[in-house]
């Protein structure tokens, strides 16, 4: 993806191995925002192996609004079996607090949903907290829940007991 100016100063760009520092500033920035500051275990040289090394595991693009960084999304590709191909996850999309109200959020979810199209993705998904008002947003574009599912986590931290099983 190259730079990409959506509406007056306001541009999307794939982001580059030199800006490993701004992606960790804005992942400590969606944690603050969502109280989750305590779970944030990501450093510089974790995003800089995932995101750019040998094997990538996900994108990010950057928006910027008259040349400064208002908010970033990180998404990468799952597989959806009954599809029978991929989707777009969508990891994190978060705009700034002062630069919020400015579409700038609607400019990269709609990014998103661009880079599905193009790329023949069966669908895109992403999870948001239950407080969070931006479900009003994905609603108006004609998203929401999914009835019956429940998301399930395990962290690193469980592997080693849940193989000892």
């Amino acid at each position: 993806m190259v730079e990409t100016e959506i509406k007056p100063g306001l541009n999307l760009r794939t982001t580059q191995k030199e800006d490993v520092s701004l992606i960790l500033e804005f992942v400590k920035g969606i944690a603050e925002f969502e109280n989750l500051s305590h779970m944030v275990k990501a450093t510089e040289e974790s995003l800089m192996v995932s995101m750019f090394g040998e094997r990538p595991y996900a994108e990010v693009f950057f928006a910027e609004l008259e040349g400064e960084p208002a908010g970033f999304t990180v998404f990468f590709h799952n597989f959806s079996t009954f599809a029978g191909r991929q989707g777009l996850y969508i990891e994190d999309i978060f705009v700034k607090p002062e630069f919020r109200g400015k579409g700038i959020g609607k400019a990269m979810f709609l990014h998103c949903v661009k880079f599905a199209k193009e790329r023949n993705c069966g669908r895109m998904e992403w999870t948001v907290l239950d407080w969070n008002p931006a479900r009003e947003f994905y609603e108006y574009f004609g998203a929401g829940p999914v009835d019956g599912w429940n998301i399930y986590r395990m962290g690193a931290d469980k592997f080693e007991n849940a193989l000892e099983k």
